[in-house]
């Protein structure tokens, strides 16, 4: 047999009720403002110019754009952050250890890839190939000396 569920009125109660209170609060602001009636731009205005006109503090343009280039530097700032936020929680971690698949130039990829016992001994870089002989020792190039 199932039962019916209760309502749980311990804590969640106050700040039910505190919610409810700012919604009608704010629904009372919003519905008895009055805003003024849209004046809109002059015929022919370039909107963009002039924003970029206030952003080097020149007085080139027909459309008083202070306030456009305080929402637009803040729009900046703001996705400024979210591209920080994601860089850092787009990093890997092992251990409490910030891992990187390209920190070491992915020898440690190469090691996992080719196997082998860690060292960078086993495999030797490109330059390393180019200029060293089987038993270790550096091969004349015939460069000057």
């Amino acid at each position: 047999m199932t039962t019916r569920p209760e309502l749980d009125v311990g804590s969640h109660l106050v700040s039910g009720v505190a919610a409810l209170a700012l919604f009608v609060v704010m629904a009372g602001a919003f519905l008895t403002a009055e805003f003024p009636a849209p004046q809109g731009f002059p015929e022919g205005a370039n909107i963009t110019a002039s924003i970029g006109y206030a952003m080097f503090n020149l007085d080139f343009g027909n459309v008083p754009a202070e306030s456009f280039l305080v929402a637009f530097l803040v729009i900046a700032i703001a996705l400024d952050a979210a591209l920080d936020g994601a860089i850092i929680l787009a990093r890997r971690e092992s251990d409490g250890e910030t891992v990187s698949l390209l920190a070491d130039g992915g020898r440690e990829l190469k090691r996992t890839v080719l196997g082998g016992t860690g060292t960078d001994a086993d495999h030797p870089t490109d330059a390393d190939d180019e200029t060293k002989t089987a038993n270790g020792r550096e091969r004349d190039t015939g460069g000057d000396r």
